[in-house]
Parts: structure tokens; C-alpha cells; sequence
């Protein structure tokens, strides 16, 4: 097989970004997916920008890392408008997030949330019931505030990930279906082996998000990716009721609700893994435990029938992105979002392609360089 200029390890919104921003910067692309297990094929299409409570509550010693990015999840929400206009609408609406209190203490919290991210450059405003009311009258009677981030939106996936790939394609990415198994330096390029291949690069991107870092412990370099199975669920289509992205204060929720009507119901409820080469399962519990709380918190919705569920694999390391080439060598780059992968995912993969093309970035990358990971 000839050598290609730059091949990109993984296939999801992060990858093939990647790879379509350096075939039309000229460059010969091959792009190599598994096939299984990516996060954006299973995403429900959430645009998080402001700190999410669930991540807060489960990972403390990583909310400093994401505090500290959040000019770059703002920055990353501005990128998916671009790509909207680009790639013809993915069905984008940014009418904001709601992150709703159910007591005076969960509403105490968003206070002193809200104030940090409005430091950070977030649109961010504290709302009472009557305020809420005006935009959400659907909520249940024991919501007594919110915080609404402006920054904040949804996106249609499905829609997303189609038009991604036809555009990698018409740019003329060479996509493979298959798994790589190990990297090695030579003195002149990389060597990539798959179980069906052993394939050459100049350079190779990495954005293999929870497999990423088996790829590259050999480089000195440990990246302490994990895989967390969650399920999301979506229901039959409703009346159109909700505009906004809605989380909650303590509890793990997602709600949006997409143009056909359907609602995506989910927020980071556990799956049952199958191990990396096998989707995750639903855990029974858990599905029902996450739809009762959609219902509980919006009971317009709650006579309309959940006609799906599945699961899939989120990413996380240590709250911030990983971007740019590995610290002994320039040929590999990483490109791994931090929490919120697939909204920042469009950032992530540009930034990585602008760094494999030796051009300025949309956004400093220094902080987020896998130097860091250094042994």
C-alpha cells in the first residue's frame, strides 16, 4: 500500500475532522477506524459548555483542569456554528442550558458555579421560578431555579456524523476499517500494524479517545485514558416543548429534544462494558432509573414511550484536552478531547491538524500538551 502523508487513528467527530482539514489543506489522508465502540457514534448530541455537576461530583480533583478550559469549551461551541453553516445544518439550536435546583441548597450551589464560569467569559445568569417559567412552563412544580448558560446548545448526531463523512470522503480521505494494534518510530517515518497490515506514515494522529493511550505507552508517555460506559435513551416524538439543553444540579441528567420531536434522555448513567471490542449493554436499572428522573423533573413529557436505548463509550483522563505531538517526537500527535468530548471534538481535530501542518492554531494548545504525561 503506498505510504500516505499523515494517517489519523480513529473515525469519530475528533478524527474525522482531522483528517478533513488536512486533505483540504492539500495533504494525502488515510483514516483508520475500528469500527466499534466510538463515542461519537453513540453520543446524544449535547453542546456542553458550563461545568457539569455530574463530572464535578465524580471527579473533583479534575474540575480544575475544566474550570480552567472553559474559555475553550465556549470557544468549542463557536466552532460547531461554523461547522453547521459548513456542512449544510446538523440541525443546531443554541437557545442555551439549563441546569435546573430542585432546593435552596442545589440553587446556593449553581450561585457560586454560575460566578465562577461568568470569571471564565460564560454567558451565565442565575434564573428564579417566574423567570423560568417564561421559557420552560413544562418543568415540574418542584423546580425552584436554574442556571442558564447562553453558550450552551444541541445537535442532531446522526445528522452530524453522516455529513462528516461524506465531506472526508469528497475530500478524499481514504478510510479503513481496521484496528491498530502498535506503533513504531523509525528513522524516517512510522510504522502503524493492524491485524491486516502493517501501514507507513510521515505522521500519524491520534484520536482514539479511550484507546489512545495503549498506543502510545510504549513512547514514554502514560495517558491515563479510561472507558465509561453510560446508556442514553430516546422517545417516541411530543409536542415541540423544550429549546433548551437541561442538566441538573445534583442529579445525572441530560434532556434535549430534537426537531422530529423525539427526546434524548440521558446524562451519564451507567452501562455494563463488554470489554473494547464489543458495545456496552444497558443495565436495566439504570435505563429506568434515568427515565423516571426525566419524567419527575418534566412531566409533559412523561406519557411519551422511550422507543430506544443504547449504550455507548465516554473518555476520561484527567479533565483537559491532550493535544499536540508526544515529547521525544514530532511525527505522532495526540488529539483527545477532555470531558464534553463531542463538543469538542471539531476543536480538537482542527487544532491537532493545524499542529501536524506546522500552522498557528485557533487556540493556544500549550495547555493541554501531552508533555504532562511525561515519565
Amino acid at each position: 500500500m503506498a505510504k500516505p502523508d499523515i494517517l489519523v487513528i480513529g473515525g469519530g467527530v475528533t478524527g474525522t475532522i482531522t483528517a478533513i482539514t488536512l486533505a483540504e489543506a492539500g495533504a494525502k489522508v488515510t483514516l483508520v477506524d475500528a469500527g466499534v465502540n466510538a463515542g461519537s457514534d453513540a453520543n446524544a448530541g449535547s453542546l456542553h459548555v458550563q461545568m457539569q455537576s455530574r463530572f464535578m461530583r465524580l471527579y473533583p480533583d479534575q474540575v480544575p483542569n475544566v474550570e480552567a478550559a472553559l474559555p475553550f469549551y465556549r470557544a468549542a461551541a463557536e466552532e460547531w456554528v461554523k461547522l453547521d453553516a459548513a456542512l449544510g445544518g446538523v440541525e443546531l439550536v443554541r437557545k442555551g442550558g439549563l441546569m435546573l435546583a430542585e432546593t435552596a441548597d442545589q440553587l446556593a450551589f449553581l450561585e457560586k458555579k454560575a460566578a465562577r464560569e461568568a470569571a471564565k467569559g460564560l454567558s451565565v445568569e442565575l434564573l428564579d421560578r417566574v423567570s423560568l417559567d417564561r421559557i420552560a412552563p413544562w418543568l415540574g412544580p418542584q423546580i425552584v431555579g436554574a442556571e442558564l448558560c447562553r453558550d450552551e446548545g444541541k445537535l442532531n448526531p446522526l445528522l452530524a456524523n453522516r455529513l462528516l463523512k461524506r465531506r472526508a470522503e469528497a475530500a478524499g480521505v481514504t478510510r479503513l476499517t481496521d484496528r491498530v494494534t502498535q506503533l513504531r518510530m523509525t528513522s524516517h517515518d512510522v510504522e502503524i500494524d493492524t491485524p491486516d497490515a502493517t501501514l507507513h506514515a510521515d505522521q500519524v494522529v491520534i484520536a482514539a479517545a479511550w484507546g489512545s493511550g495503549d498506543l502510545v505507552n510504549a513512547f514514554s508517555v502514560t495517558l491515563p485514558t479510561r472507558a465509561e460506559p453510560l446508556h442514553m435513551n430516546i422517545t417516541e416524538p411530543g409536542a415541540p416543548v423544550i429549546n433548551h439543553l437541561v442538566q441538573h444540579a445534583e442529579r445525572s441528567i441530560t434532556l434535549k429534544q430534537f426537531s422530529s420531536g423525539q427526546i434524548v434522555i440521558g446524562g451519564g448513567w451507567p452501562a455494563t462494558s463488554q470489554g473494547s471490542h464489543a458495545p456496552p449493554t444497558v443495565r436495566h436499572d439504570s435505563m429506568l432509573q434515568n427515565v423516571a428522573l426525566a419524567a419527575r423533573l418534566a412531566p409533559a413529557i412523561s406519557s411519551l414511550k422511550v422507543i430506544r436505548t443504547w449504550a455507548g463509550m465516554n473518555t476520561t483522563i484527567d479533565g483537559a484536552s491532550v493535544i499536540g505531538p508526544l515529547p521525544y517526537t514530532k511525527r505522532i500527535i495526540m488529539a483527545i478531547p477532555g470531558d464534553a468530548g463531542y463538543t469538542l471534538g471539531p476543536l480538537v481535530g482542527r487544532m491537532a491538524a493545524q499542529i501536524a501542518m506546522d500552522a498557528p492554531t485557533d487556540f493556544d494548545a500549550g495547555p493541554f500538551s501531552p508533555a504532562r504525561f511525561a515519565n
